[in-house]
């Protein structure tokens, strides 16, 4: 008997998922006519969605959407270790395994619906994986100060025209993302130094473009992008999102089940 976790990932292990991308500058861009627009006039997200998927390119067999390697900026010489090798204890290898979070942006690339819920001054993503929350701020303030790091970071959101803005900053060192899956000889990682940016916006009525920037100054000499496309799926809203449970110590640590 698998795991629960590990059922779960391997219903979407066989989907094709593209991972290239391309980068866009455009963030004041105006959102088409036909979105749906708050009280106050800004774009309304509040809906159910696909996961992040890639603009086209190669593709994978593995379990969510993963960086291409071609966005990538040069690594830093002498920077902490970016590719990870696997050291055989699972505990390493597959946190999530163990119900460790996947963390950000590693989780919201995970081949699971997203809903979102938007106000005036919050919009939070729900992500059926794990059941990831992310709460994020649009009243104008600041990061939070003298906080302990953690797996998803500090988010806080701001406008630019009809395009959100999203800067979080406070991690945790975690996995940057499924790379493992696609190679099982290396896992990425990015450090606690990690600061994300995320645009979002209509592209059209039914798809958001999603740009994604990793700055990470321990690890990169830049910071760099890749945008993803995210579609609406209102035909999703009857049945939301499912019940995600994971088994804490599972009888079959790391997949491999003992006495079965």
């Amino acid at each position: 008997m698998k795991p629960v976790f590990l059922i779960a990932f391997s219903l979407v292990m066989s989907l094709p998922l593209h991972l290239s991308g391309q980068s866009s500058g455009a963030t004041k861009a105006s959102a088409p006519t036909a979105v749906k627009r708050t009280p106050e006039g800004k774009p309304e997200f509040s809906g159910i969605y696909e996961w992040p998927k890639s603009l086209g390119g190669e593709q994978c067999k593995c379990s969510a959407t993963i960086f291409d390697r071609k966005f990538f900026a040069s690594l830093k010489p002498g920077g902490e270790p970016f590719y990870e090798p696997p050291t055989g204890d699972p505990h390493h290898d597959e946190p999530r395994d163990f119900c460790m979070p996947a963390g950000f942006p590693s989780g919201m690339l995970s081949a699971y619906p997203i809903q979102m819920f938007q106000s005036k001054d919050y919009l939070v993503m729900v992500h059926e994986f794990q059941r990831m929350t992310r709460i994020i701020p649009l009243d104008g303030r600041k990061h939070h100060e003298d906080i302990e790091p953690t797996y998803y970071g500090d988010p806080i959101g701001h406008w630019e025209g009809d395009t959100l803005v999203i800067e979080t900053t406070n991690f945790k060192r975690w996995t940057l993302d499924d790379n493992f899956y696609s190679n099982p000889k290396e896992s990425r990682m990015h450090s606690d130094a990690l600061r994300t940016v995320e645009h979002i916006r209509w592209k059209d009525k039914d798809k958001l473009s999603y740009l994604l920037t990793i700055d990470d100054p321990k690890i990169f000499t830049k910071p760099w992008s890749q945008e993803f496309q995210i579609k609406a799926r209102p035909d999703w809203e009857a049945t939301g999102l499912l019940e995600y449970v994971c088994q804490e110590n599972n009888r079959c640590p790391g997949g491999k089940c003992q006495g079965q």
